[in-house]
């Protein structure tokens, strides 16, 4: 304890009574003692940034992904439906199970594409897939809004945990203190990390980010290279290029969706302007060039969960498909269904609106999260 005091700054006897208390309780973790330890050390004695703090539903936006930190005794499903997802989503995610219990201050990634703004709770007291949907909409726009408070200054690295690595390892490996480490992620007492957990690397105060520290390239034990005795009357034999291996091909690309016994029915015909993307402002679906009045039809059989306007007016269809899969249809008028119809696969759903280039944007979603429709329709 005498170590702790002179290297933080407190007394012994306070940080010893708030460790025993804290520690008394089951949920324990070192977020628990954020206010007390930032800004802690550095290895080398800089000064590391708190973290950052999130916003009401405990997301911490970055301007390439987002994660949520838990409450005390958080259940998965509760921190899911704060974001508009399901506890099982987001438990596979991190690799947790469907029934865990987080501590305060844990923090747990978010899947991409989940990025949305703060919405109004429903009737359930949760965010519908809906919503999620007309936010996806609005996004898929030629400026797409990034929603959430976007953090400033640096964003911090994500470091994945692989096999046999520990949260001192991890800490040594960027040049930060274990406890900062802790601090940053609600590390429980033991400071446990599993396999595929993504951690928060602390920024420095200047704004630093941290960077991994250099291996050597040559491993002890490893040996060397001899180099060619002077004796040598022949030359030595010329090193032979290896053959370049095939990349194999991605199975994945071309699979079926699930839920689909078959290929989606492509919804209209005509040449594909604009393209999926799922880098950060993207485009999360296929623009069609069709002409105006074109029947759009239903790409697979299934229910009308939603028929809306996004935030530029234009008319959206969300259709349910079995196994959590949806489709969703933009940029259509003279909708011909319902909400809560069940349509048929090739059914008119809706006609293609007038526009200067009018076509139709298409998206394929497992639950919030889009996928290529290419290798699909």
């Amino acid at each position: 304890m005498a170590v702790i005091s002179k290297r933080y700054g407190f007394k012994p006897v306070l940080l010893m009574c708030s460790a025993l208390a804290l520690s008394a309780c089951d949920d324990f973790s070192l977020g628990d003692l954020n206010s007390k330890i930032n800004p802690v050390p550095t290895t080398d004695g800089g000064q590391l940034a708190p973290r950052p703090k999130p916003d009401s539903r405990g997301v911490i936006t970055y301007p390439n992904y987002q994660v949520i930190v838990a409450k005390r005794n958080d259940p998965i499903d509760a921190i899911a439906a704060r974001v508009g997802m399901t506890g099982q989503d987001l438990a596979r995610h991190n690799g947790l199970p469907a029934d865990y219990i987080a501590r305060k201050d844990e923090v747990l990634a978010l899947p991409k594409g989940i990025i949305i703004p703060e919405a109004a709770p429903d009737a359930a007291g949760g965010t519908s897939i809906e919503s999620i949907a007309t936010a996806a909409i609005d996004r898929a726009g030629p400026t797409p809004v990034q929603s959430g408070t976007l953090q400033q200054g640096p964003e911090p690295i994500r470091h994945v945990v692989e096999n046999g690595e520990t949260a001192y390892s991890i800490a040594r490996l960027y040049n930060v203190s274990v406890t900062a480490l802790a601090s940053w992620n609600g590390l429980d007492r033991n400071l446990s990390v599993r396999p595929g957990q993504q951690l928060l690397i602390p920024v420095s105060a200047d704004g630093t980010v941290a960077q991994t520290i250099p291996v050597a390239e040559t491993l002890p034990g490893a040996g060397s290279e001899a180099p060619e005795p002077p004796s040598a009357k022949l030359p030595l034999p010329v090193k032979q290029q290896d053959a370049a291996i095939p990349e194999s091909p991605k199975l994945s690309d071309d699979r079926t969706p699930v839920g689909a016994s078959r290929k989606l029915l492509r919804p209209v015909n005509g040449d594909v302007i604009r393209g999926y993307s799922n880098k950060k402002g993207g485009n999360e679906g296929l623009d069609i060039a069709a002409a105006a009045g074109t029947s759009v039809k239903a790409a697979e059989g299934g229910e009308v969960a939603l028929i809306s306007k996004s935030a530029g007016q234009n008319t959206i269809i969300l259709l349910r498909h079995p196994d959590n899969l949806y489709t969703v249809y933009s940029n259509v008028g003279d909708v011909a269904v319902k909400k809560g119809q069940t349509v048929n696969r090739g059914q008119t759903i809706a006609k293609i609106s007038d526009g200067k280039t009018p076509f139709l944007h298409f998206e394929i979603r497992r639950g919030t999260e889009s996928v290529d429709p290419a290798p699909y329709l």
